[in-house]
């Protein structure tokens, strides 16, 4: 080496590597299973490849100045600043990338992030956007053929060339799926072979029609691993995963959280700007509430054939006004709105009736949690409530360690459960919000339901992210600084106190906007980082602003995640996201809201896929009607012919996305998770032989638990997991 040492060229690394010059052998199953279907895909993909060049390559490359070479007296040489990306079996991978690495990637490109080791970037300063979409709906199965995208006729004819290629196709993904489908091996066995967590490459002809058009967008299919924990057989959030970033500390701050004991304070950020924001922000949307496992009330239904389904799935549930339960008097969502003229301006309450509410149980005969104390709080923290209540069946357990009821507190009760209804069917108005930490308990002991909730367990999201969520002791103690449920496991809790915590943590969110009380114990939003990072051509002192985000979503994208986000756009259909991730990248023609150029990094879901699927549906349906004697069944995937046809309309949406991008943006698909549905059945199964065991006989169960359901749930949760990713640079 010494001093005439020089950087050699890639090329030339090539020229070091290559069998004819320096043989050596392939070691390691990985690499040999990869050099093969490289070189496999190599004869039959005529795109350029992704594995570094061959020594003949190599030798074509030392004269086309693609690489900068400094000797010595060397001069320098033109050089290619376009960026790319490349991927070979030298990455030795071991197991699948997961949605950090997605993000880990993105990092790279845009801030300060590590490089990444399952890919090679080459001129990562040169990327300039980056957009990522997550589309949970697509499954590896769409890919091999195990999920059929279009329906197979056995009736043959005579056609032309193009046609019979076409039809030879389609036999071969139709035989495919027959296999897959006469024994699902997804739920039989684990995947272990190096193929599960491999790279595959993307070629036109051996992809289904619907799919076609993403071999010319990506070079390569990755398995990507949805965070979760296989012991417990759940998944985290893959939004979590890609919208929460890990935050680098010093030493003094790590010596200074050693030194603290308790609950740790909340990191305040240079760019969190305090926003006094009206209560009807954060009230809770239908799919919120739907993820929460609340029961729904009929005005969050604008479609008259989903009020319909609603009402069955409670029938079944015994929801219903039969059964004990009642709506407040809300027909539609809209009789909740208050004239701009009549709200006061500066209002944090927005005209409305504000109650806090908690409630105290304990458990009656069959197992069941009965309604004991109810007590509410109006918005001045003035007790509105505060009610005993004697259930109707025969107590078994007060839970006086955690509800504070004792016999001796109900010995002279006599108000029941109706009376205290119908008292809160007038005390809650279509006017009335109404706040609590984990709602949806109190209202399922009180059987009653309301369109309009806060609930602070979703408000303050969990470091982790869902779908764990934070005690409210713990928020009060690290937001309130205040020492609540002091009698926990001993004398229990006081309802009035909890609802004056929870009334208060409101406050504070609305005093400080959505940005306050986004935990940072564990990462930090990935919108936050990126506006730490400078923009291109400018040093971090002197951009102020830094990479801006934009968030594009259904519903309300500024809650939450979308808090942190310099521009959320909310959409109703998928065709309304492409357009929002086109305002976001390219800004508006006006600049009225987005200004010209738009922003570095987009995030956006499409959801048609997923909504088809099921995916996103109440796992609590799929055992309605199920009975010991038949149990429910796993959901059916739609028809070919819908699959088909949705799948193409998405790809047509990614393909819409990337013709609009500008030159230098890192875009980035993944799907999040594999097929959920099976895991979440099993577990609302789980959830039910729990609560019935322990109050009835082994024969009267409605659903029964033994090892070979747990092994069935463990088998669900991998395939779960086994979610997709694909990345190019435009």
């Amino acid at each position: 080496m010494g001093k005439n040492s020089k950087k050699r060229k890639h090329a030339q690394f090539a020229l070091d590597n290559d069998p004819e010059n320096n043989p050596s052998p392939i070691t390691g199953l990985a690499s040999t299973l990869a050099h093969v279907r490289s070189l496999d895909n190599a004869l039959q993909d005529p795109r350029t490849s992704h594995h570094p060049p061959t020594g003949e390559e190599a030798r074509q490359e030392q004269g086309q100045g693609e690489w900068t070479v400094i000797g010595k007296k060397g001069k320098r040489q033109k050089k290619s600043t376009y960026p790319a990306l490349a991927y070979s079996e030298l990455h030795r991978l071991q197991t699948s990338i997961r949605v950090a690495d997605l993000q880990d990637l993105v990092l790279y490109c845009l801030a300060d992030g590590v490089s990444p080791q399952w890919i090679s970037v080459k001129e990562r300063s040169s990327v300039k956007k980056a957009v990522v979409l997550f589309v949970p709906g697509l499954e590896k199965g769409m890919f091999d053929g195990g999920i059929p995208l279009e329906e197979y006729s056995e009736t043959t004819g005579q056609g032309s060339d193009q046609d019979n290629k076409n039809a030879d196709e389609r036999s071969t993904f139709h035989v495919a799926s027959k296999v897959a489908n006469h024994k699902d091996d997804r739920y039989t066995k684990a995947s272990l072979s190096p193929d599960s967590y491999m790279p595959v490459q993307l070629a036109v002809n051996r992809l289904p029609v619907p799919l076609k058009p993403l071999a010319n967008i990506f070079a390569h299919r990755w398995p990507v691993k949805a965070p979760g924990d296989d012991k417990f057989s759940k998944i985290h959030s893959p939004l979590h995963a890609m919208l929460t970033a890990p935050i680098s500390k010093s030493q003094e701050e790590k010596r200074q959280e050693k030194s603290t004991k308790g609950a740790k304070p909340t990191r305040e950020g240079q760019h969190v700007k305090n926003t006094r924001t009206p209560i009807t922000t954060f009230v809770a949307s239908k799919e919120e509430l739907e993820e929460n496992e609340y029961t729904l009330h009929p005005a969050l239904f604008v479609e008259q054939e989903e009020k319909e389904q609603e009402h069955v799935r409670r029938q079944a549930a015994k929801e219903t006004i039969e059964a004990g339960w009642v709506d407040t008097s809300v027909d539609k969502v809209d009789d909740g709105e208050i004239p701009d003229k009549d709200i006061q301006q500066g209002s944090l309450t927005a005209g409305r009736s504000v109650l806090a509410m908690d409630c105290e149980m304990c458990k009656v005969e069959d197992g069941e949690l009965a309604l004991t104390r109810v007590s509410v709080v109006g918005w001045d923290g003035e007790v509105v409530m505060d009610e005993l209540v004697k259930p109707k069946k025969p107590i078994i357990d007060y839970l006086t360690p955690y509800s504070g009821i004792t016999a001796e507190k109900l010995t002279s009760v006599s108000t029941t459960l109706e009376e205290i209804q119908k008292r809160l069917l007038e005390l809650f108005t279509p006017h009335t919000i109404i706040i609590g930490h984990s709602l949806n308990s109190d209202l399922t002991a009180l059987k009653l339901t309301h369109p309009f909730l806060v609930d602070t367990s979703i408000l303050y999201q969990h470091p982790r992210g869902p779908p764990m969520k934070s005690s409210l002791k713990w928020l009060a103690h690290t937001y309130l600084r205040r020492e609540i449920q002091k009698g926990h496991g001993t004398h229990g809790h006081d309802s009035v106190e909890d609802a004056r915590a929870c009334l208060d943590l409101v406050k504070m969110k609305c005093e400080n906007g959505p940005r306050f009380g986004i935990s940072e114990a564990a990462g930090e939003p990935i919108f936050k980082r990126l506006l730490r990072s400078a923009k291109a051509g400018t040093s971090s002192a002197a951009s102020i602003d830094g990479k801006r985000g934009a968030i594009i979503d259904r519903g309300s994208p500024q809650k939450n995640f979308g808090a942190m986000a310099s521009f959320c756009i909310g959409c109703a259909t998928d065709s309304e996201v492409v357009e929002g991730v086109k305002r976001a990248v390219l800004g508006d023609s006006d600049g009225s809201t987005i200004p010209g150029g738009g922003v570095e990094f987009t995030w956006a879901r499409l959801r048609d896929l997923e909504h088809l699927r099921g995916w996103s549906t109440d796992h609590r349906k799929l055992l309605n009607s199920a009975t010991a004697s038949e149990p429910a069944t796993p959901k059916q995937d739609p028809s070919p012919e819908a699959l088909g046809a949705t799948v193409t309309q998405t790809v047509q949406h990614i393909q819409s996305i990337r013709e609009f991008l500008p030159p230098c943006t890192l875009l980035i698909v993944y799907s999040g998770t594999g097929d959920p549905c099976e895991m979440g059945r099993l577990q609302e199964m789980q959830r039910r032989f729990k609560r019935e065991y322990a109050v009835k006989k082994w024969d009267e169960l409605s659903v029964k638990w033994t090892d070979d359901e747990e092994q069935a749930l463990k088998r669900a949760c991998r395939v779960a997991r086994e979610g997709l990713g694909f990345v190019a640079i435009v």
